[in-house]
């Protein structure tokens, strides 16, 4: 079954998008990597191999309404329809409050961490439909389950949002085979944690979620069975506030 599946990861280039790529090449699976960094997709792509796994790079901007159907037609034409879809592209800023936050950037947010998750997902659907079969991975936040007062105005509604998305999917598509997780994970290590107005130290991340734990959840949630559908899954450190 693992050799008929056709992964695309959005933010493949780094942390939870890079780590859920490689462990699903190490199964078999044929994986498409997107993200907006062209040199961190080709060290995903690498690592990939080295799992002698197979892999397809296409960079690309998830909020330009061309570059996606461009994408997606790229993998059809080499591979087949896309099978499985993890979105684990996501964006915040230092300025997290109505008191320092700006509308430009708040649209910024918004447009990634919302808009193009929708955009990746229309352009998926009619082959997910067509085969009968389609398994949807969103991956939101801790602050989409549970309110966070500093995670940001737009970070927290845009990841709120995003239940939303997945519970229209399974609402609507579920009848075609179609199914969707809304991923809550708690604190990670990863690179994303740069973007706090205060940066954790080492002594708190290396009590946080690696990017592999969190591979691994999105890894069982694609590989329930066809009938068993995971509405939405909270993953957090012992640690978690």
């Amino acid at each position: 079954m693992n050799a008929n599946r056709v992964l695309w990861v959005t933010g493949a280039g780094s942390g939870m998008g890079r780590a859920t790529a490689v462990a699903a090449a190490a199964r078999g699976w044929r994986v498409a990597l997107s993200g907006r960094r062209a040199d961190a997709l080709d060290e995903t792509a690498e690592l990939v191999a080295e799992a002698d796994g197979q892999s397809l790079t296409l960079p690309l901007d998830a909020r330009d309404p061309t570059e996606v159907p461009a994408a997606h037609a790229r993998i059809t034409t080499t591979w087949d329809q896309v099978t499985d879809l993890v979105l684990a592209a996501g964006l915040n800023t230092p300025q997290r409050y109505w008191h320092d936050q700006t509308l430009e950037t708040f649209e910024h947010i918004v447009a990634t961490n919302l808009t193009a998750v929708a955009r990746v997902i229309d352009a998926v659907l009619p082959g997910m439909r067509a085969r009968g079969y389609g398994q949807i991975v969103v991956v939101s936040s801790y602050a989409a389950w549970r309110f966070s007062s500093h995670a940001g105005v737009a970070y927290s509604a845009s990841k709120a949002a995003l239940a939303a998305i997945c519970q229209s999917l399974n609402a609507q598509e579920a009848e075609h085979g179609v199914r969707a997780c809304h991923l809550c994970p708690g604190d990670v290590d990863t690179e994303f944690l740069d973007l706090r107005p205060e940066v954790p130290d080492a002594e708190r991340r290396q009590v946080m979620l690696s990017s592999a734990d969190v591979a691994a959840a999105i890894l069982y949630v694609l590989d329930v069975p066809a009938h068993v559908r995971i509405d939405e899954l909270v993953i957090s450190p012992m640690s978690q506030a």
